[in-house]
């Protein structure tokens, strides 16, 4: 099971780093969705991993990280279907 936590920890850390690595390369923009999924993925994987780690801090800003996310996407829907 610790590999596994492991494993979705560094997972979660690779989809944040290439989130804003891909933005910064201007490769995708920052209101765009896979931007943004790539965020909630990588923070809740991180939330995961966080939690059984008891590294409470870390499980603060991904949850925190994941709300921006999930505001972010449901404002894009809402503008998608005022359109």
């Amino acid at each position: 099971m610790e590999a596994w936590i492991t494993a979705l920890g560094w997972i979660g850390s690779v989809a944040v780093i290439a989130a804003y690595a891909l933005n910064s390369l201007q490769k995708i923009k920052s209101d765009s969705i896979s931007f943004q999924l790539l965020n909630l993925g990588g923070a809740v994987l991180l939330i995961i991993n966080s939690v059984f780690k008891e590294a409470y801090p870390f499980t603060f800003i991904n949850t925190v990280w994941a709300i921006i996310a999930v505001v972010s996407i449901v404002r894009m829907m809402q503008k998608s279907v005022a359109k």
